[in-house]
């Protein structure tokens, strides 16, 4: 039998965790986690990363292992999630990967166009000038520099608009005309078993797990990273809310309420972006007669 990446996907509060625990178990294998911020250390409450005794249950990879500091983006995580599946394999059949960052779960499954790598000291200089002369002077380079990449991106992206300013840089050429979205070769199975509740449900859910959150200290670790709220990753739901809260700009029940609110859409526009592929089976958390059975025919 080949080797195979059982990739456990879906919306932020779906139910992830739990059963990425019971399928790692059933296969007696590893948990690479495909979550672009619980890679980061310092985020613990706000990325509700497993507990303690999850972690300790089966072995997880990309969890806590940046710092907010790190520059990190999915092309990275592709080459290093790719060379970790590769070593599990010596000794797993199936590898499971678990998470809801979309880009990142594109990035092993389909690939990254190659670009160029880039200077440390040109990323140095870019980012330095967009935390003096803001955002807004990064875009305008993009604009300049690919004008077509410039109307597809996310231009509140930061992190999207740097890198694509980074690759024209250093190609001397548009992003855009690097980009060629054509899926790459894998040497493994991959099999897509994506979670989702009914709306009611899932939002429900999701309000209960920000009300956990404050309960273990949301505020005061988003308080301790609020020196550190120019960087990239704490532009993230949960933090965002309560650095504009700490800055006198809304009071706190706005700031509960926006977080839940953010977060809610988010889990929105993850299903939507999903969606689009069909190779994702769908179940319903509960129903894992229906999940063990399909991947036990993925044996076959």
């Amino acid at each position: 039998m080949g080797k195979r990446l059982i990739v456990l996907l879906g919306p932020t509060g779906v139910g992830k965790t739990d059963l990425s625990i019971e399928i790692a178990r059933h296969f007696q294998t590893s948990v690479i986690s495909c979550d672009s911020r619980q890679i980061y250390r310092e985020m613990r409450i706000g990325t509700a990363i497993p507990a303690a005794e999850q972690l300790a249950a089966v072995p997880h990879f990309f969890i806590h292992t940046l710092s907010v500091k790190d520059y990190f983006n999915s092309w990275q995580f592709e080459q290093q999630a790719l060379e970790k599946i590769r070593e599990l394999h010596h000794t797993a059949e199936v590898v499971l990967m678990a998470g809801g960052s979309m880009m990142y779960i594109d990035a092993v499954c389909k690939g990254i166009d190659d670009i160029p790598s880039i200077d440390p000291d040109l990323r140095m200089q870019l980012m330095e000038r967009m935390e003096k002369e803001g955002l807004e002077t990064i875009r305008s380079l993009l604009r300049k520099l690919d004008p077509v990449f410039y109307e597809q991106v996310d231009l509140n992206n930061a992190k999207r608009v740097l890198h694509a300013v980074e690759v024209c840089m250093m190609a001397g050429k548009p992003y855009s005309a690097l980009r060629t979205n054509n899926p790459k070769e894998r040497e493994f199975d991959i099999l897509k078993i994506g979670l989702n509740r009914e709306k009611s449900e899932l939002y429900d859910r999701i309000n209960k797990r920000v009300d956990r959150m404050l309960e273990e200290g949301l505020e005061e670790e988003a308080h301790l990273l609020y020196p550190l709220r120019h960087l990239n990753p704490l532009n993230t739901v949960g933090y965002k809310e309560f650095f504009e809260y700490f800055d006198g700009q809304i009071d706190y029940p706005e700031a509960i309420r926006l977080i839940k609110r953010n977060s809610r859409r988010y889990a929105k526009k993850q299903l939507s972006w999903f969606r689009r592929d069909p190779d994702i089976h769908w179940f319903h958390p509960d129903d894992k007669e229906g999940i063990f059975r399909l991947m036990e025919e993925g044996r076959i």
